[in-house]
Order: C-alpha cells, then structure tokens, then sequence
C-alpha cells in the first residue's frame, strides 16, 4: 500500500471514531411547560347553577344586638304564702300534702295545743268575772235608792266592772291572736267549753310546694308548716352584667330560652331592674313575668334571658348567603359576571333571619345572597374533576 492510501485509510478511521463518539452521547430532554395553578376559591359556574343563584350588593339593616344573660324561674313571691300556727301545740292529724291543690279556708293540718286552752280559760273566767261585776253595781245602785249603801260603794263596784271588762276584753283579744274567730268566741262564751284543737288553715289558693311537718311533731308560732304558691304566675330572674345595663329598661320585651323545654321561647317583659349592684359578681338584677298557666314551667329551672337592645344600622347578610365550611363562615364575592370567590368572613349571630358583618366583605360588594349551597356544590365538583 502506497503512502497517499494510508493517509486516506487513517483520515477515514478518525472520522469514524468521532462520529461514534459523538453518537454515544445522550440528548437531554426539553423542560415541561410550568403547570398552571388553579385557585380552588374561584369558581365558573355553568348557565344552569348560574341560573339558580341571586347576587346582590351588600347593604346595611337596621339591627338590634341580642344581649344573652343566665338566669332561672322562680317563685312569684306577690303569689306565694308561708302558712304556720298561730299557737305552739302537737300537730294530731296532717290533711295536705306536697302537690296537693287547696283553696283558701281548706285544712292542712290540725294541731291540739295546751297554750290555746288557757287563752280560752282565761277568757272564760274574764267573762264570768265580768258578768258578776255587772251584777254588783246593779245591786247597787237599788241599794243606793234605798239609801242603804253610799255613793261611794257604787263607784267602787263601777271601778271593778269597768276593770273586768278589760279583762275580758283583753282576753279576747288574745284569742284573736292565736287564731280565733269572732263566731269561736260566741261558740264558747255560749257552750262555756274549752276546745283546744286548732286547725291550720290555707291563706290562699294555689299548690302546696313545701310540707314541713309531720304529725306528732310539736311546732312553735315561728316554724313554717306549710308553703303555698300560685304557680299560673312565675318570676325569671337574671344577672346583666354591669356594663350592659344601659340597654336594658322597664316594659322592655324579653324571651325567655328554656333548655328543659326544648329551647323553646317564653315572651315576657321586664318589671323590675334592680337599683344595686352585686359587688362579687359586677352585675345587675333583672326580673320579668312570664305566664304559667298550662304548667310547664317550674320554679328553679334554668334558663337563659334574651334582651334585644335598640336597632342602629349595621352591614348584614341573609343567612341563605352563608357557606359554613370546617366551623368557618363563607359567602361568595362575584368577581365578574359569571366568576365568584369563596370569601372567609366573621359574622355576628343570626337576628332575624340576618348575620351582621365582622369583618371579611365591606359596603357594596356583589355577594350571592341565594342560591350559595348550590354554587358551593358546583366547586368543589369541578375541584375533585380537577385533581
């Protein structure tokens, strides 16, 4: 082989190897295109959910604030009696008993009582001592027009009358505070006998809520033996605290949330606000009265006053605009036609049938006040068909 053919042959060679080499290399692939990311807030409804909703500008209401405070039902104490014995003595027979319904003038329990017996006595000999004074200066004054006795003897004999009267008097008097009554008092003056059972009797008319005693039981004049309410009528009493309670005045209506009840609402209005303050628990007495005759309510059961305070104009949303998402209130802002947000907000509670604004949307703004649920729904469809 001549020399210019080896050149040849080597040039070939190199050219090869290079071109192998250069074969062997791998070609790096071209980026892909940035994913565009979706704001799952937005959402484009089609005609048809567009169809269903109602969009409207934000404006203000005339709104009160509910101003909610803890409170109980009680007794209406203008309703309601403690009942004892007017005499110590043993309780013999017990004739009502707690629940019981009983008018007044009914017997609720009869006692048998030694200090009555002796009031009675007393006034027996008072009245006997009476009668024969009266006699004396009968008889003296016929012997004074016989001029047997003097002028003086029938003075003396007057003097003891008009003190035995007194007696009497007195005596009487202190039957009357243990409890007798006037056709009592002929009954014995008439018979001359000594009736030592005392019958307690009802004041009113209403339901025995308290028996305190039973029978043998030997009561005193202080001790309360029955108790006696009208329950057609109940007080529920509340605690506003010191701060609030400019925004609360007489005849003001209230509703009365009963829990035992379901939660249902009592009306009633406000009738006494108390002119003092609580100093343990920095807040005011409220009282108002609420009618009881199905009775359903009880006294002592809890409850909670609700107090509307005067309505000033404040920015709201109707409750169907609500979207409520993990314990989190929503509307939807409309961002252009046919395009909305889900927009976070803070809302007040509920006040017929609105939410006061916190915070989250201003005056104006174009929110979906019906027809949220739907657009809501038509979201989160289009999130999942998007993941």
């Amino acid at each position: 082989m001549n020399t210019s053919s080896k050149i040849i042959s080597l040039c070939v060679a190199s050219a090869l190897t290079f071109g192998l080499t250069g074969c062997g290399e791998e070609k790096k692939p071209a980026p892909a295109p940035a994913a565009v990311e979706v704001d799952p807030t937005l959402v484009t409804p089609p005609a048809t959910v567009v169809a269903r909703i109602k969009v409207a500008p934000l404006t203000e209401h005339p709104i009160a604030d509910m101003l909610r405070v803890a409170g109980q039902v009680d007794f209406d104490e203008q309703r309601i009696e403690r009942i004892g014995s007017t005499v110590a003595g043993r309780v013999v027979e017990v004739r009502q008993h707690l629940g019981n319904t009983v008018k007044e003038g009914d017997v609720l329990a009869i006692l048998n009582s030694a200090e009555l017996g002796q009031a009675q006595l007393a006034y027996l000999k008072a009245r006997s001592q009476s009668a024969l004074e009266q006699r004396n200066v009968e008889r003296a004054k016929l012997l004074l027009s016989a001029d047997v006795i003097g002028t003086a003897e029938l003075q003396r004999r007057e003097n003891a009358l008009e003190m035995a009267q007194a007696e009497m008097r007195a005596a009487a008097d202190q039957l009357k505070v243990l409890g007798m009554s006037s056709a009592g008092l002929q009954r014995i003056a008439r018979t001359g006998s000594i009736d030592s059972v005392k019958p307690v009797t009802a004041t009113r008319s209403g339901i025995v809520v308290e028996r305190n005693v039973t029978q043998g039981q030997v009561v005193a004049p202080s001790d309360p033996m029955f108790t006696i309410a009208d329950l057609s009528h109940l007080w529920v009493i509340a605690e506003v605290p010191e701060q609030q309670t400019a925004n609360v005045k007489i005849g003001q209506e209230v509703a009365i949330e009963i829990p035992a009840l379901n939660g249902e609402h009592v009306a009633g209005h406000l009738v006494y606000i108390s002119n003092t303050v609580n100093p343990e628990t920095r807040t005011v007495l409220v009282r108002t009265v609420v009618n009881n005759t199905d009775g359903r309510l009880k006294p002592a059961m809890l409850s909670t006053m609700l107090i509307a305070t005067e309505a000033v104009p404040r920015l709201a949303v109707p409750v169907t605009a609500v979207v409520r998402e993990n314990n989190l209130d929503y509307v939807f802002l409309q961002i252009k036609p046919g395009q909305f947000k889900l927009t976070e907000v803070r809302l007040a509670p509920e006040v017929n049938g609105l939410r006061p604004v916190l915070s989250g949307v201003k005056l104006g703004d174009n929110v979906v006040i019906d027809g949220a649920f739907h657009l809501n729904n038509e979201r989160n469809r289009q999130a999942l068909e998007g993941a």
